[in-house]
C-alpha cells in the first residue's frame, strides 16, 4: 500500500505536540525514506528544542534551537546531572512577558528570566533532551516515580498494540498503573494478551514499571492537536 504514495519530493518531516515514539520514526523512515524530526515548543515560547537532519536521535526531542537556552533542574532548582530527570526550563529574548489577567500563574511560571514548562525531561551526554512526561502526569508507585511515556513507548513496540496511554489510579488507598490499549486489527483482546503485555514491560523496563491493570479500548480521548487527554482516562470519562 505504501508503494501507491509518491513521496519522493518530501525531504523530511517535522513532528511536535505529542512525543514521537521511536518505532513510528523507524517505520516511517523504512517505508518512505524520509526522517521525522521531533521537537518541543509551546505557544508562549515557540519551538525551542528540535532534532535536525545533521543531529538526530530517534525518540529524543533533539537539542536547543539557536537563540534559546534550555536546562533541566531538580526540585530545589539546582542543575540536574546528565541522565537525571528534572523540570525543563527555557530562557529566550522572545519569551512571552506574562499571562493576561493571570498574575499568580505568571509568578508560578517564571523563575527570574527562566520559564518553567511543566515538562519533565532528561539530557544525555550528547546534549539531546528526552521527554519524560508532564509533571502532573508522573506516577509514584511504592515511593518510586514512574514515567508513563516510558511504559507507553514500550507497549507500542509490541506487535499487537496500535496505541497506548498510561495513567495512575488510586485503588484501595494504593497507586496502581493502568494501561489503556488500542489493539491492532489482527489482535484479539483477552486476559492472556493483557498478561503478555505486562510481562513485555517487565522484561524491558524496571520491574516496577509495568501496568497493574490493562483495559482494551476502541480509541483514546484526544485534543484537536492529538494529545491524549489523560484526565478523562483517570476520571473514567468517555472519548469525544
Amino acid at each position: 500500500q505504501a508503494a501507491s504514495y509518491d513521496l519522493s519530493s518530501v525531504r523530511l518531516c517535522v513532528s511536535a505536540a505529542e512525543p514521537l515514539p521511536p518505532h513510528v520514526f523507524h517505520r516511517w523512515k523504512d517505508t518512505f525514506g524520509s526522517p521525522i524530526l521531533d521537537s518541543i515548543g509551546s505557544t508562549e515560547l515557540n519551538r525551542f528544542c528540535s532534532n535536525t537532519p545533521e543531529q538526530l536521535k530517534p525518540g529524543s526531542l533533539g537539542r536547543p534551537v539557536p537563540g534559546f537556552e534550555v536546562r533541566v533542574v531538580r526540585e530545589d532548582g539546582s542543575p540536574a546531572r546528565p541522565g537525571e530527570r528534572g523540570e525543563l526550563q527555557v530562557r529566550a529574548p522572545n519569551a512571552f512577558a506574562y499571562y493576561w489577567h493571570h498574575l499568580e500563574r505568571t509568578r508560578r511560571t517564571f523563575q527570574g528570566e527562566w520559564a518553567r514548562t511543566g515538562d519533565l525531561c532528561r539530557v544525555d551526554e550528547d546534549g539531546f533532551y528526552w521527554y519524560e512526561g508532564r509533571a502532573d502526569d508522573m506516577i509514584k508507585v511504592s515511593g518510586l516515580w514512574v514515567s508513563p511515556i516510558e511504559i507507553e513507548n514500550t507497549l507500542m513496540e509490541h506487535p499487537a498494540v496500535l496505541e497506548a496511554a498510561v495513567v495512575g489510579l488510586q485503588l484501595e488507598g494504593f497507586t496502581r498503573i493502568k494501561a489503556f490499549i488500542v489493539p491492532k486489527q489482527h489482535a484479539q483482546p483477552s486476559d492472556a494478551l493483557a498478561q503478555e503485555l505486562q510481562e513485555w514491560c517487565k522484561s524491558r523496563l524496571q520491574r516496577y514499571q509495568y501496568p497493574h491493570l490493562v483495559e482494551f479500548v476502541h480509541d483514546l480521548p484526544k485534543t484537536v492537536t492529538g494529545k491524549v487527554q489523560r484526565y478523562k482516562l483517570r476520571d473514567g470519562l468517555p472519548s469525544g
